[in-house]
């Protein structure tokens, strides 16, 4: 994987990508031996130095918050010309995604380099909410809530699936917002086509406590702190 050469100075925890500049600037990084340049570009196969030492980056964990368009995939199985999700990160490693968001749905995933991690967010069996904004073709109606909320019989590959019971408030003329603690595939949609609803728009806004909020879409951010700690004492029940 190449770096942007003040990427790479951040993640060896020496200072700031603005920081950085300044110190290529002046000299004081090399690159395989020879002096470096503002904008060049490095991978974890080069030899950089600092006043002579070696540097390297950080071994650490990552999670980070993407806000998906729509036509992005989440997999690297993908067909040629599609886009994925790891071509909008530049982390600085290989992230990959927690769960999935289908090709035509967009919003909030999160991404990580830590398996383990990764699969304690996903496993269905912590039960960790997941909030949506969908629009559908026709009118929601208090009846479509109410079989929403109890439970819909969905088909996937061939076999019947009961869905939980799950939190859904009408929004609008035509739009819902639904929470869930469960990720069968395209589920959102295959509940409201049971329905005899068809989903215009879908949209992630909230993973346990993380939120979209403003954060633009194709863009990305790591979790603060905060958001980070409440995640995994979330997902291991201590704290």
């Amino acid at each position: 994987m190449f770096y942007r050469l003040n990427h790479y100075l951040a993640l060896c925890g020496v200072c700031s990508r603005r920081a950085a500049d300044r110190i290529i600037e002046e000299g004081r990084v090399r690159v395989n031996g020879q002096t470096a340049s503002l904008g060049v570009k490095v991978e974890d196969s080069d030899t950089v130095t600092l006043d002579g030492r070696e540097i390297r980056p950080e071994e650490r964990d990552i999670l980070i918050a993407v806000n998906k368009p729509v036509g992005v995939v989440c997999t690297e199985a993908h067909f040629a010309g599609e886009r994925t999700l790891s071509e909008l990160v530049d982390a600085g490693t290989r992230v990959f995604s927690i769960g999935r968001l289908d090709k035509d749905s967009s919003g909030l995933i999160l991404m990580t380099n830590n398996g383990a991690l990764a699969q304690e967010i996903a496993g269905g069996s912590g039960r960790h909410e997941k909030e949506y904004v969908v629009s559908v073709d026709r009118p929601v109606t208090d009846d479509f809530i109410t079989v929403m909320r109890g439970g819909v019989d969905i088909e996937i590959d061939g076999n019947i699936r009961r869905t939980r019971p799950c939190r859904v408030k009408k929004t609008g003329p035509q739009e819902f917002h639904i929470i869930l603690t469960q990720g069968l595939n395209r589920q959102i949609r295959r509940m409201c086509r049971t329905l005899g609803y068809s989903v215009r728009s879908l949209s992630r806004i909230r993973i346990m406590n993380v939120e979209l909020g403003d954060l633009a879409c194709g863009k990305w951010r790591e979790l603060t702190r905060e958001e980070e700690a409440e995640v995994r004492r979330r997902c291991t029940g201590r704290g």
